[in-house]
């Protein structure tokens, strides 16, 4: 009795414990496969272009990269001679955070060089003394480096290879070009040798124009905007102090020469700093390390349809100048911004000069520093265009600038308030209008950005070329306000070319009005730990009672 009650007991044992089993078993495998579910939502939702930091909600989630199927082999040498750091390697396993930091030595990057370009303004009066030239000789080079034929050349020949070659050793390259060029310039026998220096200068000082679509793809595709504003108020700022401080250094040391010696050592920090920070990505003429077991190969060693070629990129530039609405769109409003900007300084210096301010040299020079205002708001404006529809972001843009150029347009002659008025507010809206077009020809096609930002930018040299020679002949025939009301007409302008396409306009239509009503982009909702518990308990409820009762049966 006591045997047979003891095996029952035995057999019961066993028989709950195979169920417990069999259920635990069940559970286990119903919580991993709903994991694996949620896993991949999580990848489906989270994972951006940029494969970087996201920040939702005020909350920062981390962007899961894409797990390398094979051991892949690092690029640990620039030009197979020069280490790379071990952080700034690139590994498709291993996730990218993009800091502020970087996005710092970024704006820094883009401030140093762009000031290469403008060193040399507010020195004509000593570069003709210390030549023995006349100033008329002395007063193309400006024209001749910055609004001129190098600066353009640079543009249409250097900067589209973003698209073609990596983006770290371009740079790297750029900026050890630009050290012994500039030494070169501030070593200038005569005038004859430093015009030709200042031109081949010009020519390789186009790293803001490499580094302002790398750290558009580096970036969270919701933070583009704030990101791309920061290195614009960087160039900005470098454009500002060469003109303000490279006076003020010549007349502090006694020599031109010494603006020359404090860029050289601006610009080997620099390099420093791209070394040391600037992270090595593959080029957009190499295929997926994934899809290619995990190492980089060029899409030239691919089919011959998809090779990349610098006669390639060279031609797209133009098909995209002519096929592209949202790219024509953007180079249209940048032309007409750049027109403003450029009439507004070319004619300040005349206006202030004359009745009822007349201010001196030295007044004028340090009133420039007005702009530096505008890019305290940086960080302010990308945020703004971040939470934004880009479209209404342009729109408050525009709207802003033309309602400076009516403020000055009535009261400049009058007082200067007005002018301190106009100058930051259109220094504003000048800003929020780039980082907005910037940011919407940014989002076209990833694997074209530095091709259509040379477009855009030839629209923006255009712009400031035709703003300073158009602006100055009606300033001098008709006044200031005959100036003024001329940027006005342009800033109408700029409102009819946006309106011509809604904000929901298709990439390939060219009028249209698909109109949306949102004008601030929706928040991604953050879900809290608690609720995805209970979201994972409603998944699981179903298949583990099923597993259960089909163990029990």
């Amino acid at each position: 009795m006591n045997s047979a009650s003891s095996f029952k007991e035995i057999c019961v044992a066993k028989s709950t414990s195979a169920v417990e089993c069999s259920t635990s078993h069940a559970l286990n495998d119903a919580v991993s496969k709903s994991d694996s579910i949620h896993v991949e939502q999580f990848h489906d939702e989270q994972r951006v272009e940029s494969g970087s930091l996201g920040v939702y909600g005020g909350f920062e989630t981390p962007q899961l990269a894409s797990p390398s199927p094979v051991p892949f082999e690092r690029r640990t040498r620039d030009f197979r001679l020069i280490p790379i750091p071990r952080k700034q390697q690139y590994d498709p396993g291993e996730a990218f955070i993009f800091t502020l930091k970087l996005n710092i030595v970024f704006g820094f990057t883009s401030a140093t060089t762009a000031a290469n370009l403008y060193y040399c303004q507010p020195l004509l009066v000593d570069l003709a003394t210390s030549f023995n030239v006349s100033y008329s000789t002395v007063s193309t080079i400006p024209t001749f480096t910055q609004a001129g034929q190098a600066y353009a050349a640079g543009i249409i020949l250097i900067t589209p290879l973003g698209d073609l070659v990596r983006r770290r050793p371009l740079l790297l390259l750029l900026l050890s070009a630009c050290i012994p060029l500039t030494m070169a310039v501030a070593l200038s026998p005569n005038v004859i040798a430093f015009k030709v220096l200042s031109f081949l200068l010009g020519v390789v000082t186009v790293a803001p124009q490499i580094v302002l679509p790398y750290a558009a793809d580096l970036a969270p595709v919701e933070r583009r905007a704030s990101v791309v504003s920061i290195v614009l108020s960087g160039l900005i700022f470098g454009i500002i102090m060469a003109r303000a401080v490279g006076g003020v250094i010549a007349d502090v040391t006694g020599s031109w020469r010494n603006v020359y010696w404090v860029g050289v050592g601006l610009q080997s920090t620099t390099l420093l700093l791209i070394w040391g920070a600037l992270p090595d990505r593959p080029s957009k003429a190499e295929a997926p390390p994934a899809a290619q077991g995990g190492k980089a190969t060029p899409v030239s060693d691919a089919s011959p349809a998809n090779r990349l070629t610098y006669a390639g990129i060279m031609r797209t530039m133009a098909k995209f100048a002519v096929t592209e609405p949202i790219l024509v769109q953007a180079c249209c409003i940048n032309f007409s911004t750049q027109f403003i900007f450029s009439n507004f300084w070319v004619t300040l210096t005349f206006l202030l000069a004359d009745a009822p301010y007349h201010f001196s040299t030295l007044k004028i020079g340090v009133f420039g520093l007005v702009g530096i205002l505008g890019v305290l708001t940086a960080p302010f404006v990308g945020r703004l265009v971040d939470r934004m529809v880009l479209w209404f972001g342009i729109l408050v843009a525009l709207v802003i600038l033309t309602m400076s150029q009516v403020v000055l347009t009535i009261e400049a002659g009058i007082n200067i308030a007005a002018v301190i008025i106009g100058c930051f507010s259109m220094d504003v809206g000048l800003q929020m209008s780039q980082v907005s077009t910037t940011s919407k020809v940014y989002g076209i096609d990833p694997a074209l950005r530095s091709r259509m930002n040379a477009v855009l930018l030839l629209a923006r040299f255009s712009g400031q070329m035709a703003g300073s020679a158009v602006g100055s002949k009606v300033f001098l025939s008709s006044g200031w306000r005959a100036s003024a009301a001329t940027s006005i007409g342009f800033g109408c302008f700029t409102l009819v070319v946006l309106f011509a396409r809604g904000p929901s306009c298709g990439r390939y239509k060219w009028i249209g009005w698909n109109g949306d009503a949102t004008v601030m982009n929706e928040k991604p909702q953050v879900v809290k730990d608690e609720e995805k518990d209970v979201g994972k308990e409603q998944v699981l409820a179903e298949p583990v009672g099923a597993a259960f009762q089909e163990k029990l049966a």
